[in-house]
């Protein structure tokens, strides 16, 4: 299936911010509303079901052998006009 970008924004930020910015988050999922990204001319309203699917991961890309580049990718998704429904593979704990 063809993927579509309907919003991107990537930027060097302080650990505060980017803490900043996932609260916000999490208040508008904890409250029920619809999430609204805004960068620039940009801008996306979503509106996450009671129960999107929640994907966390870390990863390492580069060479075996060297540095390489590391991320922890927190992803929310829904498929467009689902009320969202139960499943995963287990308990999530972040420490």
């Amino acid at each position: 299936m063809p993927e579509e970008v309907l919003f991107e924004s990537e930027s060097r930020q302080s650990r505060e911010s980017i803490a900043t910015y996932l609260r916000s988050v999490a208040d508008k999922l904890d409250g029920g509303g619809s999430i609204t990204l805004s960068a620039g001319e940009q801008s996306v309203t979503m509106e996450p079901p009671a129960e999107p699917t929640f994907e966390v991961k870390a990863e390492r890309e580069g060479p075996a052998n060297g540095p390489g580049e590391l991320s922890v990718e927190l992803e929310i998704e829904w498929k467009e006009g689902e009320s969202g429904e139960s499943g995963g593979d287990g308990d999530l704990t972040i420490e």
